[in-house]
């Protein structure tokens, strides 16, 4: 059965995500298709659902501009996965400590946009993530710091003692961008984890 995953595409690339959800699904044996989603309707018909990176600020205008943002909040509350990553995080909290984000409310954390620092502050570091045999190489890129958890969110990972990723029923998110390596172990858990049904 081809599993259909949708990714939020109203702004930047999402080419290394799409591989990553390819390089996950073939792993279980499953075809994938990927959608990308610029507009409503599209989100119905998936079966997953990723929204990445970029500025949040921008994804969340856009989201809720094009009827999107309803659609999906409405895909995880009938238990389908979401991975959130980066931007994507922000715009899932219940806080993102910044009036012009318009959040989900899908992950119960309050988060604080680009705490890692700029672009020129980047950096890439070996995670240990709850249930991984190997660290996982994280790359933090302007990234966003989970301030607070709140009850019902599990803390699959941390850096310098902050929340780094995290879940809450079907929902991963995770500070730092999982596509920009060969490891697809973060889509994996994400999407085929039976923990995140």
């Amino acid at each position: 059965m081809t599993l259909t995953a949708g990714v939020v595409a109203v702004q930047g690339d999402v080419s290394e995500h799409a591989e990553a959800i390819e390089r996950a699904a073939a792993a279980h044996g499953r075809e994938s298709e990927v959608v990308e989603i610029r507009e409503s309707g599209l989100v119905p018909d998936c079966d997953a659902l990723l929204m990445p990176g970029g500025e949040s600020t921008t994804i969340s205008r856009l989201i809720q501009r094009e009827g999107i943002a309803g659609e999906i909040i409405a895909h995880v509350e009938a238990g389908k996965p979401l991975l959130a990553t980066c931007a994507g995080l922000i715009v899932a909290s219940t806080d993102a400590q910044d009036d012009r984000v318009e959040t989900l409310n899908l992950l119960d954390v309050t988060v604080e946009r680009n705490a890692f620092g700029r672009q020129k502050d980047s950096f890439e570091a070996p995670l240990d993530v709850e249930g991984f045999d190997e660290p996982f190489p994280a790359v933090f890129i302007r990234a966003p710091v989970i301030d607070e958890v709140f009850a019902g969110v599990e803390v699959l990972a941390r850096w310098d003692d902050n929340p780094v990723a995290v879940r809450q029923g079907p929902v991963v998110g995770t500070s730092f961008h999982p596509e920009l390596t060969g490891d697809s172990r973060i889509h994996d858990l994400a999407f085929f984890d039976a923990s995140t049904r």
